[in-house]
């Protein structure tokens, strides 16, 4: 059985492990190894992602999906402003993806931005990620506006889509 929960010590192994196989897989024909492996090396770190336990307004902490005691899925967001929340991370386990795992990641993230009275919210996903794409727009997520991708070089010029949807 999954469940959908908050984040503890023994989960942080998993999140690194899911995010970081999750991220090869969703840009590895959309974004070159050094660009992916920075970004990894950044934020799927182990000891920054045990400190990103602790929740806050601004970062709600991380939620796993757990099945059979192993995380298949995380994710996290927060609020950026008065009433607006924001999807900062959400990958699954590559093998488990289209199961409606991330719907529920998504979901508890959600509620929890709601409880700290976001009323819209935001999500950045890659131009290309043929993945992340089609699931913010079922969820009803619009297009606003794109932006350069972060940590990009000149060189590389990776864009992000920015999409809203009101919660």
């Amino acid at each position: 059985m999954i469940t959908i929960e908050p984040a503890k010590k023994q989960h942080v192994e998993g999140i690194v492990r899911v995010c970081s196989e999750g991220y090869r897989q969703t840009y590895r024909e959309t974004y070159s190894t050094e660009y992916m492996e920075r970004v990894i090396r950044e934020f799927y770190d182990y000891e920054r992602i045990e400190k990103e336990l602790k929740v806050s307004q601004e970062w709600g902490g991380w939620f796993v999906a757990i099945d059979d005691g192993q995380v298949i899925g995380a994710g996290a967001g927060g609020l950026t402003a008065d009433h607006v929340g924001e999807i900062f991370v959400l990958y699954m386990d590559p093998v488990r993806r289209g199961e409606g795992v991330g719907t529920e990641l998504l979901e508890a993230i959600t509620a929890q931005q709601k409880e700290f009275g976001a009323m819209e919210q935001w999500v950045s996903v890659a131009k290309g990620n043929e993945k992340g794409i089609p699931f913010y727009e079922a969820k009803g997520f619009i297009c606003i506006d794109e932006k350069k991708s972060y940590a990009t070089t000149e060189e590389e010029a990776y864009t992000s889509l920015r999409y809203k949807r009101s919660i």
